[in-house]
């Protein structure tokens, strides 16, 4: 009854439509021009909060009950899961908590205090965001709400999935999308082996935050080695989740992109298609334009996962390219 489904995700659309947006599916001359193919952008940066977390948090808090709204929410985020358990707790009228790293960027902090989120500070490198999260949850009596490793979650993400496919006018040959605990992957991965088998499905990792790709290759669960962060700070997940994991199996294969070709991606995004990127929410494009997969004579359909990043950060890699 815990394992994410098909049959779930179809739930998750009913149960968050009268709150989620939904987001369209674009298109852009340039951006098929420079991969030589067609290029489908969903873009989550439209979502509610800014990314597509919205979508699975409101599935899992709006499923609370009374009691359990009395007592609130308690989750641990990067911060698009933050702003996302945030907003969907003020929509169904409860409060939220969130452990955040200390280098959490400041839009993300200050999108979770917008929702009327209360924020608890944490050092990624030398704490632990689950037993801290845990800890609050008890004291409180607050229902914990995780980032990934929730059936109501994942199901939740995946109604991208379903959006995208109904609002294609093309079979999708293969699908680009960025992953940290794998939660939106594996919920994508349930709608296309139910509805389009024949996408090639595959994600994309930064450098030394690899651990889908490593996983793949070792046939398990691996983490990545500690190193330097990258500057896709939501995809920064030291391993595949415990649900996620079994689904996202099926990948057909794995890419990682450099934070230098992440930041080329947000630059052509904001120049050429307007749109405005976070280093995260960009990988799939960055893959696609740095040739780490060709989309030449192929309908290549990628999720830009979200938009929230820092303004001072934005504006160095405008300028730095």
């Amino acid at each position: 009854m815990n394992q994410p489904s098909f049959k779930g995700v179809l739930d998750a659309a009913r149960q968050i439509r009268p709150a989620a947006v939904r987001t369209p599916l674009l298109e852009h001359p340039a951006l098929n021009e420079a991969v030589g193919g067609r290029v489908l952008m969903k873009a989550e940066t439209f979502q509610v909060a800014g990314a597509f977390k919205f979508r699975g948090a409101y599935n899992r808090i709006s499923r609370l009950t009374a009691e359990e709204r009395e007592r609130g929410v308690v989750a641990y985020s990067s911060g698009n899961h933050a702003q996302g358990v945030a907003a969907a707790a003020r929509a169904v009228g409860t409060r939220a908590l969130i452990v955040m790293p200390h280098d959490s960027p400041a839009v993300k902090v200050e999108g979770v205090r917008h929702f009327g989120g209360e924020v608890r500070l944490y050092d990624r490198w030398k704490e632990s965001r689950e037993a801290i999260g845990a800890q609050i949850a008890a004291e409180r009596g607050s229902v914990l709400v995780p980032p990934f490793d929730d059936r109501h979650i994942i199901e939740g993400q995946g109604t991208v999935g379903l959006e995208l496919l109904d609002q294609a006018d093309t079979p999708i040959d293969q699908l680009l999308c960025g992953a940290s605990g794998g939660g939106l992957l594996a919920g994508i991965n349930l709608v296309m082996a139910e509805r389009s088998p024949q996408t090639q499905v595959m994600v994309v990792e930064p450098e030394d935050f690899d651990d889908t790709r490593r996983s793949l290759a070792a046939g398990h669960r691996v983490g990545h080695p500690q190193g330097q962060p990258s500057i896709c700070d939501a995809l920064m997940a030291p391993m595949p989740g415990e649900l996620t994991w079994p689904i996202n199996q099926r990948l057909a294969g794995a890419l990682v992109v450099s934070d230098a070709e992440v930041e080329a991606a947000m630059r052509f995004a904001f120049r050429w298609l307007k749109l405005v990127i976070e280093p995260g929410g960009a990988v799939s494009l960055a893959a696609l334009l740095a040739g780490r997969i060709s989309g030449a004579d192929q309908t290549t359909a990628i999720v830009l996962s979200g938009g929230n990043v820092d303004p001072a950060q934005f504006g160095r890699i405008l300028t730095s390219g």
